[in-house]
């Protein structure tokens, strides 16, 4: 898929102490097909990667912010500016990833053709070329995002292009129309699930996201996150509940929450058993303390959704994720859950 209207496109690139690899990621951008500005963001990196843009890419817009405000406060400040220069699309990559030349491209094709899609999203490859890290994010019935196909062999069984229920934001195309309708990223998220958050944010206003095999990103993976120990998981205790009661329609939250609740003790026990029991202790108090914010943004989101239920409810997988680790053996008292729950 190609595309022939000229929009104007901008690309942004998040650096936080990653020098050589987002250094890296710009050179294949400055590769792309698509005609684009890049947006070069700096979390108040220590390294110098403002100095050697400024010098060696004069014509890349720069921007930094005086703390780290994590993936979506970071990705923010350069969505902020492209919205304000009235761009029509904001393309996000991560600063560990490799995009193809084609890319973006391809995904400028989708939104192009399609108006009723707001995020297009490709496949995102490990960088041995033949191991998937995503072909696109779902959401389960025990309110468990996941990526699609991560860790499997790409033997082209995610060759259809296809709508779906997320886009990954580390390597998505988003339409700026559907931003000023549902709002930015949730900055309280910081890193972790805040891509999910904002695709369920557009699936509930009516917006469609789009998977096509043809946009690919050879990703690093735990290019940033791997720097900090206990990163993932103490993101993940804090954000899992906020993605819940922000989104789930009130209809699905009784068959839902009951599985939430045992993935959620999961997760926490996880916390604690791998040694983290500060983080986690940290990360539950925070989830707790901003729940009157989220309660006040469900309200919001939910009294201006568009679509049905049912809908919805096609959207969400029915299950447990594909590949849990062994702690999450904790969630296979199916005999339990499917004898007090169900998913009608």
């Amino acid at each position: 898929m190609t595309s022939n209207k000229q929009s104007k496109i901008a690309v942004i690139v998040l650096n936080w102490n990653g020098e050589e690899d987002s250094l890296k990621c710009i050179a294949a951008l400055k590769k792309q097909l698509a005609e684009h500005s890049i947006i070069a963001v700096d979390n108040a990196s220590s390294d110098n990667f403002v100095s050697v843009v400024a010098q060696k890419y004069p014509e890349i817009i720069v921007l930094e912010n005086s703390e780290n405000k994590g993936f979506s406060g970071g990705v923010n400040t350069g969505i902020r500016y492209a919205i304000d220069n009235n761009f029509d699309y904001i393309a996000l990559i991560n600063n560990d990833a490799l995009p193809e030349p084609n890319w973006l491209n391809e995904l400028v094709g989708v939104l192009d053709s399609r108006p009723e899609v707001g995020i297009a999203t490709g496949k995102i490859l490990k960088m041995d070329g033949h191991t998937i890290d995503t072909t696109g994010d779902m959401y389960t019935t025990w309110g468990i995002p996941y990526p699609r196909g991560r860790d499997s062999k790409d033997t082209l069984q995610y060759e259809d292009e296809e709508y779906i229920f997320s886009a990954c934001g580390g390597a998505s195309l988003y339409r700026v129309q559907m931003l000023n309708e549902i709002g930015l990223f949730d900055e309280d998220f910081f890193a972790y699930y805040e891509d999910v958050d904002l695709s369920f944010r557009a699936q509930l206003a009516g917006w469609k996201v789009y998977y096509t095999p043809k946009a690919i990103v050879h990703h690093k993976v735990g290019g940033t996150s791997g720097k900090i120990k206990g990163f993932t998981l103490h993101q993940t205790v804090k954000n899992y509940p906020w993605l819940f009661w922000k989104n789930v329609p009130l209809r699905l939250v009784p068959h839902m929450y009951p599985r939430f609740v045992i993935a959620h003790i999961a997760t926490v026990y996880a916390g604690f058993t791998k040694g983290n029991s500060r983080l986690t202790i940290k990360a539950l108090f925070i989830a707790i303390v901003l729940f009157p914010k989220k309660l006040h943004q469900r309200h919001v989101i939910q009294k201006n959704h568009k679509v049905s239920t049912e809908y919805i409810k096609s959207m969400i997988v029915v299950g447990l994720p594909p590949g849990l680790p062994p702690e999450a053996k904790i969630l296979k008292i199916r005999s339990f859950a499917r004898s007090v729950m169900f998913w009608r």
